[in-house]
């Protein structure tokens, strides 16, 4: 890295940072769209990132939200890569309701039932039977 670089060309960034696997990946990714800088789509991998970017891309199947920190000239190891950025993607589990063990929270609890599994519930509990339930299930098929 050299102080006089200011910006970068946004594949040759992605690839570098590690985001992407190849640097026509990269290419690709931000030809298809899947690039934003500053909340903006980008089309063209000629596009300069600057540092304080937020740069946010789908290109490996995954979502990253990064702040551009730095830049190098050349790919280094996977160490190096993670101090190009500061990681603001958004933490999955976070929005997600963890239960604990004790809680006993179930999934028709929940209300995440499939419209089938509601049915079979509310047949056996008509039935009273187990048998008949095995049967009709069987039977539905």
């Amino acid at each position: 890295m050299t102080a006089a670089m200011s910006e970068q060309r946004l594949d040759k960034w992605l690839w570098c940072a590690r985001l992407v696997k190849t640097r026509s990946g990269a290419a690709r990714a931000v030809a298809e769209g899947k690039v934003r800088i500053n909340g903006e789509r980008i089309l063209k991998p000629t596009r300069l990132v600057h540092e304080g970017d937020v740069v946010t891309t789908t290109a490996s199947g995954r979502l990253f939200v990064v702040r551009v920190f730095a830049w190098t000239a050349r790919r280094g190891p996977a160490s190096l890569a993670r101090t190009l950025y500061e990681d603001l993607t958004p933490n999955r589990g976070a929005f997600a309701r963890v239960s604990s063990p004790g809680e006993g929270v179930t999934a028709h609890q929940a209300g995440s039932t499939s419209p089938r599994c509601a049915a079979q519930s509310e047949f056996k509990a008509l039935s009273g039977r187990a048998g008949v339930y095995r049967e009709a299930i069987s039977f539905q098929g």
